[in-house]
């Protein structure tokens, strides 16, 4: 799935120049739990697009133009043994309006903003553009749980009542990291578990 917070106004163009995207997983239960909200949405008849991309959740580190899948794997493989497994917490909901996604957000950790600035140093010089908002000290680190922007806008504000109305708080960790390719539905390229897990 393409977890990036795409812009509604590039979704069919620059979009398509997309590539990769660098992402954190969760253990299993903690998937489990946040997979049921996109479930529910579809179940209510409000949004399919988040499952058509058959992806797990995850928050997303970055996103590039022009990776080397050659070089993107290495540098994975390096931050999963430079890395021991995130313990986190799914305190709260958000939502992008312009594109009309609903996600939950993590309580911070320093070691998510050192991973973070780890990925965007070893990647230097790969292209950023139109994935600006993942960039160190702008980033929002978030889980998607529904991309609506093709949908009706009475939809997503269901889903948003939805959401809110189900929500719990969780607890978990940050067991993998992964290189993706942004397509439909979504290719895990190469995944590596942190250490400890």
């Amino acid at each position: 799935m393409i977890i990036c917070r795409l812009r509604a106004d590039t979704w069919n163009g620059e979009c398509n120049k997309m590539q990769y995207a660098i992402e954190l997983f969760f253990n299993e239960e903690m998937e489990k739990q946040l997979f049921r909200y996109a479930q529910r949405i579809a179940e209510e008849k409000l949004s399919t697009k988040f499952l058509e991309y058959k992806a797990r959740p995850h928050v997303t580190l970055a996103c590039f133009n022009d990776v080397s899948e050659k070089e993107g794997i290495e540098i994975i493989k390096f931050i999963a043994q430079k890395y021991s497994a995130i313990p986190v917490c799914i305190g709260s909901l958000g939502m992008f309006t312009d594109t009309k996604t609903i996600f939950a957000y993590p309580v911070m950790k320093s070691s998510m903003y050192e991973m973070h600035r780890d990925i965007h140093e070893y990647f230097r010089g790969s292209d950023t553009r139109g994935w600006e908002w993942y960039l160190p000290d702008v980033w929002v680190p978030h889980c998607a749980l529904a991309i609506m922007h093709e949908d009706e806008e009475e939809s997503f504000y269901k889903a948003c009542d939805l959401v809110l109305r189900e929500f719990e708080k969780s607890n978990g960790k940050f067991s993998a990291i992964g290189l993706v390719k942004i397509t439909l539905p979504a290719e895990e390229t190469f995944v590596a578990e942190l250490k400890g897990v």
